[in-house]
């Protein structure tokens, strides 16, 4: 039998590191993920890397230890944890569980102890043993058999330690590790130590005289009258720092090392994981065996010429397999009702004046699955699609917005129907990817249309019931149509004006380079950390913020905090951003224009966020950075397709804020925003109690912080971040903000209530999102939705309002026989393009229909402006 392999991982310790490490991410449902998805990439490295045999992760299971009654300080200096970094330990918990990994936490001890008992245990077992934690206190385990990795560089880069390295850095063997934080202490666990003694001197105490143990019995030979005097008043305490630095390895733990076999994990089972959590890039490690489908017997017709029977009110499948839809073939129509189940062939289906015909007429209603998508690959045909009274895949995702496996298959699945198969498994997936046979074609088709017909009801009662099939059949689905419109409509970009950005983004990027040199006194490669670490720090002597692996970390946070040191640094910062501007929104934008078109075909995507606020891909033109100038300026390559026409473009002002006041009630804001006062200015004489000629313009941004990031559910660490202030501060703020706005305060408290009472909170329009975790026993996962039953409907309604003058603008065009077109919605804001002549009549037109989309106690504002670009019309 093959050696055991053990694994041993510090649960707590890796999650904190990649919270701390990795960006404050978030999910498409509002859930932060850094820790989540740094914790996932170790874990899945390690499972690759080591190969266990046997695996746990160890978890503490409480603030309180049983080191806390030798000294009731200990850990007494670390902050709170931070709630963004709380309410992720349940999802490493269910990712482990998923994993099929071990997890265990013990009431009174440590994961150290739980790791270190198992260590012991599996060397006992003549097991080979690997523990990861980013925590130096587990070298004391390190022996023969057991290695210790800690994590450095966040958690992408590891020092391995035996016996022979950890001697090799420290001079000291693992067993000295405690005696070392005897007598340094720790002041991440608030271990005192003795005073005035740090690494090197207590490296130097133990060379001589082993522990710390023998050092007192020695100290009339210590060296240095100062330090036998720490050395002597801190007695107590060195040996009590040296208790309470020791691993506890009798823990009295219920598992053994024959409960931890590790047999692997299926990856369909991490999958649905991974797409709930929006790990698409991790997806794509997994290796998911194909699943197979069994499928009832399907009686249809291929359709050679049209009757009534198949021209008739009933389902629609319009087959298009390709993820971008533009211009994308069509493989083939599907249609049900109640005569029976029809295929047509894309060939007939394109040139029959009958078919085309009934596709367009208004009249005859018809259900589809993906409005949007069978609007515009319709449109690029040069046909139309008129009569949509029910989209599948928007009633599943009003239903269920939480669930973002909307294929198909998954949505049928909602009400029991198996009977279709995915389309991975008709065409394949990747370079497999390819069109099947007509036979397998056909049936795959008229299969959906079937499905579709005997499903659609039960989504339409059940929608009634939520009171939302308003919201599918009065703004949903009519917004399908705006959005496939704008979509076919495009943006026209200038290419030879972006090119020449370009051009001039390269010559700034070498002039910088060039100064960056000149301050340098050197020419080196300025992308290369290790290079860039040696100017900086040996050549330069500027302090180092932290060291990596590979030699002097030069990330971002670390050049901010060296800003003030030398010129250079904000030249590197500065080079960095302008480098990603090219890469990423130069090129990245050059990439996606259409040659036939020289336009921009975006797509929106409907059915994805559970606020249902809208975004897009190919590209994302809600993440065009607008901080720097030169990303502003990006926006001068956006312009109208023909001569004589102006870029339009009109934004809510503050209407989450708006929003609030209005859901709220809060007679503070109502005021501020019915006598048009700066909301801002406002807040900031409220809580810090001034006069409005005494706000000064740091009061006002801490304001406005407070002010949004209330929409948002923000904590006293966010805050403290995004002001740069402690969250002591910070919380302080808060409560100042709350007791300013008494309103504001209420409906936080109402909102969390009403939606455990129902199970879900709702937008102005009905849009619901459920919120199961308010009842978790787990107090960070019960936070984080408190949180979000607070901002959901905020953000939710902002999104309805937006959709809905959308709507409203669109028709009213098409009313008002206008040329004006609506191309683009960017977060509160509408893009239009507009021949001359139309500008005075889309002043009038845009603002009264934005700002009448819904009614609120409060007024909603806008503003517009229009220019040669979209540069120019902001």
């Amino acid at each position: 039998m093959s050696q055991k392999k053990v694994v041993l991982i510090d649960g707590n310790s890796i999650a904190y590191r990649a919270f701390f490490a990795l960006p404050l991410l978030n999910n498409d449902k509002g859930i932060h993920t850094n820790a989540i998805y740094g914790f996932t990439m170790m874990l899945m490295r390690i499972l690759e890397e080591e190969k266990p045999t046997h695996m746990l992760v160890a978890f503490d299971a409480g603030k309180t230890t049983f080191r806390h009654t030798t000294f009731g300080e200990y850990k007494g200096g670390r902050q709170k944890t931070p709630p963004e970094l709380s309410e992720q330990f349940p999802f490493i918990h269910e990712l482990l569980d998923a994993f099929h990994i071990q997890r265990y936490e013990l009431e009174n001890y440590e994961a150290d102890d739980i790791i270190g008992t198992l260590a012991k245990e599996a060397e006992r077992e003549g097991a080979e043993v690997k523990i990861i934690s980013g925590d130096r206190d587990l070298l004391q385990l390190v022996s023969a058999t057991t290695k210790v990795a800690i994590t450095r560089k966040g958690i992408t880069e590891v020092d391995e330690y035996t016996p022979q390295t950890l001697f090799e850095k420290y001079e000291l063997t693992p067993s000295q590790i405690i005696d070392m934080k005897g007598l340094m202490g720790d002041a991440s666990d608030n271990i005192p130590g003795v005073p005035g003694v740090g690494e090197k001197t207590a490296i130097k105490l133990l060379k001589e005289y082993e522990t710390v143990e023998k050092l007192y019995e020695h100290l009339d030979q210590v060296s240095g009258k100062k330090l036998k005097e720490k050395l002597e008043a801190n007695k107590e305490q060195a040996f009590m720092s040296k208790e309470l630095a020791t691993i506890y390895t009798e823990a009295p733990i219920s598992i053994r090392i024959e409960d931890l076999v590790y047999d692997g994990y299926e990856a369909e089972h991490i999958a649905p994981l991974f797409q709930n959590l929006g790990f698409n890039s991790l997806l794509g490690k997994l290796d998911i065996p194909e699943e197979q489908t069994d499928l009832d017997a399907l009686s249809f017709e291929r359709v050679e010429t049209f009757n009534n029977d198949v021209l008739r009110p009933g389902a629609l499948i319009v087959e298009v397999q390709e993820d971008n839809y533009h211009g994308a073939a069509i493989q083939g129509f599907g249609i049900a009702n109640d005569t029976g189940c029809y295929y047509v062939s894309a060939e007939l289906g394109l040139q029959s004046e009958e078919f085309i015909a009934w596709l367009g007429d208004e009249t005859i209603e018809k259900s589809v699955f993906d409005f949007k998508r069978a609007l515009v690959a319709l449109l690029w045909k040069g046909l139309s699609l008129r009569g949509v009274n029910f989209d599948l895949l928007i009633a599943a995702y009003l239903l269920d917005p939480a669930d973002t496996d909307k294929d198909f298959r998954s949505v049928a699945k909602m009400k029991g129907t198996h009977t279709v198969q995915s389309d991975e498994e008709v065409y394949g997936k990747g370079a497999k990817r390819a069109v099947p046979s007509e036979d397998v074609l056909a049936e795959h088709i008229a299969r959906k249309a079937s499905v579709l017909y005997s499903v659609q009801q039960s989504f339409i009662d059940e929608l009634r019931a939520n009171e939302q099939y308003e919201l599918l059949t009065e703004l949903e689905l009519p917004l399908a149509r705006v959005l496939g419109h704008m979509e076919y409509t495009g943006i026209t970009v200038d290419k030879t004006r972006l090119e020449a950005m370009g051009a001039e983004l390269s010559t700034r990027l070498r002039e910088i380079e060039k100064d960056i040199h000149a301050c340098a006194g050197e020419t080196f490669n300025i992308n290369s950390p290790k290079q860039l670490g040696v100017i900086l720090f040996e050549k330069l002597q500027l302090p180092p913020v932290k060291k990596t692996k590979t030699g002097y970390s030069t990330s971002a946070d670390v050049l901010e905090k060296l800003v003030d040191q030398h010129e250079i640094v904000e030249k590197i910062l500065l080079y960095r951003q302008l480098g990603k501007l090219y890469s990423t929104y130069i090129e990245g934008l050059l990439k996606v224009v259409r040659d036939d078109t020289s336009k921009i075909h975006t797509r929106f995507n409907q059915v994805l966020t559970q606020t249902g606020r809208l975004s897009s891909t190919e590209p994302n033109l809600q993440n065009i950075p607008i901080r720097l100038e030169e990303g502003r300026k990006i926006r001068q390559a956006f312009v109208p397709s023909k001569p004589g026409w102006v870029i339009f473009a009109a934004d809510y002002s503050q209407i989450e804020l708006r929003v609030l006041a209005h859901i709220a009630g809060d007679e503070g804001l109502i005021t501020a925003f019915r006598n048009d006062l700066d909301i801002h200015t406002k807040t900031a004489m409220d809580v810090f109690g001034v006069a409005q000629e005494d706000v000064t313009s740091n009061m006002r941004r801490q304001a406005k912080a407070v002010n949004f990031g209330i929409v948002y559910g923000i904590s006293d660490y966010g805050l403290s971040q995004n002001l740069g202030i402690t969250r002591k501060a910070a919380a302080e703020f808060i409560e100042k903000y709350l007791e300013s706005f008494p309103g504001v305060k209420a409906y936080m408290s109402d909102s969390v209530q009403d939606a455990k009472d129902k199970g879900y909170v709702t937008t102005l329009l009905k849009r619901r999102r459920y919120i199961p975790e308010l009842t978790s026993r787990n107090f960070n996962l019960r936070s984080f939705a408190e949180r979000t039953a607070m901002n959901t409907p905020i953000q939710g309604s902002a999104a309805d309002i937006i959709k809905k003058a959308m709507v409203v603008m669109f028709d009213t065009l098409k009313r008002e026989k206008m040329r004006a077109r609506l191309l683009l919605q960017v977060h509160d804001e509408l893009i239009f393009e507009v021949p001359e002549e139309e500008i005075e009549k889309m002043q009038r037109l845009v603002p009264e229909i934005m700002e009448h989309a819904v009614q609120l106690e409060v007024p909603l504002k806008v503003d517009y402006n229009h220019g040669a670009t979209w540069y120019d019309a902001k």
